[in-house]
C-alpha cells in the first residue's frame, strides 16, 4: 500500500510517502490511521486528532470506514483552506 502525507502531516511524520504492508486486521482507513499512530511519536503526534485528518483512497475522498485493499494509494492531509 502506498501512503502519501501532505502539509504538516508530512513534516511531523518525516516523509512524504512510503510503501507499507499493514497487518491483516487493518481493514478500513480508520484502522490504518490507528495502526499508523502506533509506528512512532511522529505518527502519533501527526495523527492524534482524526477529526482534522482527511483521507483519499485512489484519489477519491473517503470516510474512516472505507475498506482498503493492499494495492490502494492512501493520501492523508489536513483540511484544505482557501486564501
Amino acid at each position: 500500500m502506498r501512503i502519501l502525507y501532505f502539509a504538516w502531516l508530512r513534516t511531523k511524520i518525516g516523509t512524504s510517502e512510503e510503501e507499507l504492508a499493514p497487518p491483516p486486521d487493518v481493514a478500513t482507513t480508520g484502522d490504518l490511521i490507528t495502526w499508523l499512530r502506533s509506528r512512532g511519536p511522529g505518527y502519533a503526534d501527526a495523527l492524534a486528532n482524526r477529526a482534522v485528518v482527511k483521507v483519499a483512497v485512489n484519489q477519491d475522498y473517503v470516510g474512516l470506514d472505507h475498506p482498503l485493499s493492499p494495492n490502494d494509494e492512501v493520501a492523508l492531509f489536513p483540511p484544505v483552506t482557501g486564501g
